[in-house]
């Protein structure tokens, strides 16, 4: 059995059954579908798009195994010719796509899928699934970055993640949005992401005392060396530390950090701070964590907190204030006809679309039109043709390359957009063509 995020029935049955009835019907036309966040979630002035190079191995890996055949055609759903013209299924089309990292807003889509009817269809749940959870915690990720400023930022997410994949995309996704590594071995390993660790309370405790503690796990890792001193009296861990330090010191291990992760984190890093200069150790540097989240890191900043990074985990990995994103991947084009869902409150704009992105002189957004493809506006595409075919038109970035687009995106938001606590608007213009195709698109269906 293949693994599970590789399943073509990792999807919702109704993709299954619209396909059945599509099969039945000889209905196989080019359709066009584009993902989309309908509106910002509260607090947030943009979002960074993410999982795009997920979706694509997604498409380019798509098809159904020989076992999920036998499960659809014994499951008593399905027709025997429809289950056997799954056979050679694969991705054939073409995907136009904002390149990941990009700051986007509402309505403005991030990818755009073209092909055949049932394999645009049969797409959508996993589409979803992938880019949603990515852009979301890319969003959350930037947030914390912007609230950091230079600080070292560490994803300590894993155990809390909801699952295996969502541990390692967030850990991806955070990377990308400018946190500088994780505590997360194989996403180090798949992707190269810097990996950080310290200690547990627990190792601590099996030893009978703090400083054999911190003495033989620093002799352990003497090229990194992070101690964890809050288990009892954090302050007093830090005094005990001191003679420790200067010893180590002469035997050339150098004690980089100690960390703390419980209590008020402001009163105890200026206390271990001012602890560790008067005893000659100014080069020990503060690491915190424990429930941080972006509010937590700037309220810290602004207290003037002694602290040299941040171990963020849970809130972050979570998205935990903003849980979900109001997204779609919904039909814009059949048969080359454009289509509109018109229902109250989730109304699209329908045809293939483009994003134009204007910026002022000094490299900052200025504004964005969306648009029809094929309609200039001024400024920049946003929308490139990533794959067609069914295959990748060019290899894919490093994901350091993908890291230094994302942050060269944050650098350029206005400086009301870089706020963490109030909503501002941006400028999203609906270009007069897409509005005409609006009112066509309602003439005809009405």
């Amino acid at each position: 059995m293949r693994p599970t995020e590789e399943s073509a029935l990792l999807t919702d049955l109704y993709q299954l059954t619209m396909l059945q009835a599509y099969f039945d019907q000889g209905m196989e036309a080019t359709t066009v579908f584009e993902f989309f966040v309908r509106k910002l979630p509260q607090r947030r002035n943009f979002l960074v798009a993410g999982g795009l190079e997920m979706a694509l191995d997604f498409l380019e890996g798509l098809h159904f195994s020989a076992d999920e055949l036998d499960w659809l055609a014994g499951c008593g759903r399905f027709s025997a010719a429809f289950v056997k013209s799954l056979v050679g299924l694969r991705f054939t089309g073409e995907v136009q796509a904002m390149d990941e990292g990009t700051v986007f807003f509402a309505d403005e889509p991030i990818l755009r899928v073209v092909a055949p009817l049932r394999e645009a269809q049969l797409v959508e749940s996993r589409i979803i699934n992938l880019l949603q959870f990515q852009t979301l915690v890319a969003s959350k990720a930037a947030r914390v970055r912007l609230a950091a400023r230079d600080k070292l930022l560490v994803d300590f997410g894993l155990r809390r993640a909801h699952g295996a994949e969502a541990a390692l995309l967030s850990a991806r996704a955070s990377f990308v949005a400018g946190f500088d590594g994780s505590s997360n071995l194989l996403a180090g390993m798949r992707w190269d992401i810097p990996v950080y660790g310290t200690m547990a309370h627990s190792f601590v405790q099996t030893h009978a005392s703090e400083l054999a503690a911190f003495e033989h796990f620093a002799r352990s890792h003497p090229a990194a060396t992070t101690l964890l001193i809050d288990t009892y009296d954090t302050e007093a861990a830090a005094r005990a530390l001191i003679p420790l330090a200067h010893r180590l010191r002469a035997d050339g291990i150098a004690v980089q950090a100690v960390r703390l992760d419980s209590g008020d984190l402001d009163d105890h890093a200026h206390r271990v701070r001012a602890i560790l200069d008067a005893g000659g150790a100014k080069d020990i540097k503060i690491f915190a964590s424990g429930n941080l989240d972006e509010y937590a890191v700037q309220a810290l900043l602004y207290a003037a907190a002694p602290i040299d990074g941040f171990g963020v985990g849970t809130r972050m990995n979570t998205s935990a204030d903003q849980p979900y994103l109001d997204c779609a991947y919904k039909l814009q084009e059949y048969a080359g006809l454009a289509r509109r869902k018109r229902s109250e409150g989730k109304a699209t704009w329908p045809g293939r679309k483009q994003v134009f992105r204007r910026e002022d002189g000094a490299g900052q957004m200025a504004g964005d039109t969306l648009t029809l493809e094929g309609d200039r506006q001024p400024g920049r595409p946003l929308l490139a043709t990533v794959m067609r075919g069914g295959r990748r038109v060019e290899p894919s970035p490093l994901l350091a390359a993908v890291r230094a687009h994302a942050l060269a995106q944050l650098d350029a938001l206005p400086p009301a957009l870089r706020s963490i606590d109030n909503a501002f608007p941006y400028a999203v213009e609906v270009a007069a063509p897409l509005r005409d195709l609006a009112r066509q698109v309602d003439q005809r269906r009405t």
